[in-house]
């Protein structure tokens, strides 16, 4: 590998790292977008002069429709569909590399180096299109065409860990014999992963979306390192594992707010129950009822017996402090008040509402604050 190619990818992976960095805040968030597609542009240059002149004119061809496509689609999305564009992106990253996986076995290119390049396309193949699956089911929910409800067949845990099994000893199997029965296995590999990536999103509710499309736009970083492994493109490898490990970190933040683990959010479990059991304690933000505990706590002994009843008595009246019909009187005797607007609130269009309360809030002189939850 020419030192050059070296240099180039390491500047091209320092310019994505910069993007994220600055688009971890508001005001610098517009410099960070161009500096990563900036970096994009200069890794796709590169692979032209890479690869030579050789299919240029149809390559170049489709990059236009496609910058075509996006820029149409990034000036027409609704900052309420943001979601389910992510999505669709995630998904048709997958796809791209499913794509780059599979050329690289039809071309040839696997037979050089066995095993390695046998495995590592099969792999690409299998999770770009496990993502690509993932994501359409994902889009379809967000965008409230089909599927809106969490919808879980008769064991359905047991099928898709079925699934998964059958296309990883697929996968296995086709490296092992280098590719001599692909024209079998590969379609195999497909048809397995698109039908896990079904099955992984089907059952996946609204509140928890967000954390599955994190996850599959990590896999689909993850598709795309492993495509650049079997193609020996050392910048496509690197800005995957990039997208890659900054999806899981993403994620485990969610999880993190959310008090839920990732195995909770996928298999299923209650959010009351047994996930919360999964998330370490050192690790998880107190629930509403943590935190009414705190507050009722039993009085010590230095305490002023009677005081201590009428403190008491007066929370048995008021009731819990996280119940809807205390929210108001809670808001009236509120000197300053945090609002923090979620997912469901964009979902309901209830921006006007939360808006007006806070004015209202306001002209009473009380202090607002709107602070950003993880997810």
């Amino acid at each position: 590998m020419a030192i050059e190619t070296i240099i180039i990818a390491i500047f091209i992976i320092a310019g994505f790292i910069g993007g994220i960095r600055l688009m971890q805040s508001p005001r610098t968030a517009h410099w960070g977008n161009r500096l990563g597609a900036l970096s994009m542009l200069i890794a796709i240059i590169w692979a032209f002069i890479e690869t030579g002149e050789e299919g240029i004119v149809t390559a170049l061809l489709f990059i236009i429709a496609g910058s075509v496509i996006g820029l149409i689609l990034g000036q027409s999305v609704k900052m309420i569909h943001m979601p389910q564009t992510v999505g669709l992106l995630n998904g048709l990253g997958g796809a791209a590399s499913a794509l780059v996986a599979g050329s690289a076995v039809m071309n040839g290119q696997a037979y050089e180096a066995a095993v390695v390049s046998w495995s590592s396309s099969s792999l690409a193949l299998a999770i770009g299109t496990l993502t690509f699956g993932g994501s359409l089911i994902a889009v379809l929910k967000l965008h409230g065409i089909a599927l809106q409800k969490p919808f879980q067949l008769p064991f359905h845990g047991c099928v898709l860990r079925l699934i998964l099994l059958t296309v990883l000893v697929l996968v296995i199997l086709n490296s092992t014999t280098t590719g001599e029965y692909f024209t079998i296995l590969l379609p195999l590999i497909i048809t397995g992963a698109l039908l896990g990536g079904l099955f992984m999103t089907l059952r996946i509710g609204g509140a928890d979306m967000p954390i599955i499309i994190s996850l599959l736009n990590s896999l689909s970083g993850i598709a795309a390192a492993i495509a650049g492994i079997a193609v020996k493109n050392i910048i496509l490898a690197g800005t995957g594992t990039l997208v890659g490990v900054a999806g899981l970190i993403l994620t485990r933040v969610m999880c993190r707010a959310m008090n839920r683990s990732l195995l909770a959010v996928l298999t299923g479990f209650s959010p009351d129950t047994e996930s919360r059991s999964q998330v370490p304690d050192d690790e998880r933000a107190p629930s509403s009822t943590e935190a009414t505990a705190v507050d009722s706590k039993e009085p010590s002994p230095h305490e002023n017996v009677s005081d201590s009843q009428t403190t008491q008595s007066e929370k048995s009246e008021d009731g819990p402090a996280d119940t809807e019909e205390q929210l108001p009187r809670i808001i009236q005797n509120a000197e300053s008040i945090i609002i923090v607007p979620g997912y469901g609130m964009a979902v309901a269009q209830a921006q006007q509402s939360v808006r007006n309360l806070a004015n209202a809030l306001e002209k009473e002189e009380k202090e607002v604050h709107f602070g950003i939850h993880p997810v």
